[in-house]
């Protein structure tokens, strides 16, 4: 899918130690790259990346990209051929409960990463994460294009769009006129996928509470989502990276990568859908509660057609194949919760199977 673009090649993942990043690593290394890791700590308990034992796997750094001065000193030592920063606070719940945290990680850790490659001088490609929530969302029913105005209305959404902001502001000071640096940007939403237990996720809440034979409490049954596997956007950082690596010609640009309309499904239909891949007998999977603690955009759509029209991305999974893969793998977690390496290593062979066939 990616010409060789990765093989033998030093990937630097920040926010490794995450459900995206982790998935990221086990991709990289199936390319043949070499991936070092920055991230403060480990996000979540349980963990996809202590649970696939990942450390053993790759450079492992521990520190806070706050840090510019590790930042920089990291970098300079690792010397990486690409950059995906994917370093974040990503909860839309912790951003009203700690605002500053979530603006310091957000706006000022991106700063920080384009601070520390402004003297680099090595060929090299960053690719930096932010959201489809960087958009101010007003809600309707066609999707945003990359031109659309960037903002927010709680503090989560305003930490992206300030990154976005000073994204732009470092590539036209300084990145622009670098020859060694090519550099991108993504924007996706909503991801799914196993391995993901981070709070105030649907699809987390749910397992966490079937396990425990208890039926799974939502806020906003109706609420449609772009819900799309994490295998989608993390394909669309690589093909964005490859691209990248042959052609300056996108150099500097934004993607959307999002799912086709017919995965935009609602709270609850996403429960109902996934319930049927749960092997453990349950009577009520789901109650719908009044306590709503924090508004939430009931709609949000992206319009990928820039993705498709220059990098050749659309989406590679239907609606049905997301779930029967997210389903299947923490069935083996809570069941025989081995394997679970090889399990997702197979999901990504399945992917690019499926890739090849849909070209």
């Amino acid at each position: 899918m990616f010409k060789n673009s990765y093989k033998g090649k030093i990937v630097l993942i920040t926010g490794h130690t995450g459900f995206k990043g982790s998935w990221l690593i086990i991709w990289l290394l199936k390319l043949g790259a070499k991936v070092v890791g920055i991230s403060k700590d480990i996000p979540s308990k349980p963990s996809m990346f202590e649970t696939l034992n990942l450390k053993e796997k790759i450079t492992d750094y521990r520190f806070n990209i706050q840090d510019l001065e590790k930042l920089k000193e990291v970098i300079q030592k690792e010397e990486p051929d690409y950059i995906f920063h994917l370093a974040a606070q990503p909860l839309v719940s912790i951003s009203y409960s700690n605002p500053i945290e979530t603006i310091t990680t957000n706006t000022l850790g991106t700063a920080n990463l384009l601070e520390s490659i402004r003297e680099y001088e090595r060929p090299l490609i960053l690719i930096l994460i932010t959201s489809d929530k960087a958009y101010d969302n007003i809600e309707w029913p066609w999707g945003y294009k990359e031109t659309d105005s960037l903002g927010g209305k709680d503090i989560y959404s305003g930490s992206k769009a300030a990154a976005e902001i000073l994204i732009k502001s470092y590539w036209e000071s300084f990145i622009k006129k670098k020859e060694n640096i090519k550099l991108g940007i993504c924007r996706a939403g909503n991801v799914i996928g196993g391995g993901d237990w981070a709070k105030d996720r649907i699809v987390v809440d749910c397992m966490k509470s079937w396990s425990n034979n208890e039926s799974v409490i939502i806020r906003s049954p109706k609420a449609t989502r772009p819900w799309q596997h994490v295998l989608e956007p993390l394909s669309g950082y690589l093909l964005l990276g490859s691209r990248l690596n042959e052609s300056s010609d996108l150099d500097g640009e934004p993607f959307n990568f999002g799912p086709n309309a017919d995965v935009n499904k609602t709270v609850e239909g996403l429960i109902n859908d996934l319930s049927k891949t749960w092997q453990q007998k349950q009577d009520v999977f789901h109650e719908v509660t009044d306590n709503i603690p924090f508004k939430e955009s009931s709609l949000l759509k992206l319009n990928c057609d820039k993705s498709m029209f220059y990098l050749n991305w659309t989406p590679t999974l239907n609606y049905n194949q997301t779930i029967d893969l997210v389903g299947d793998w923490y069935s083996h977690f809570y069941g025989q919760k081995n394997n679970l390496y090889e399990l997702t290593l197979k999901q990504i062979i399945f992917f690019e199977n499926l890739n090849q066939i849909k070209k």
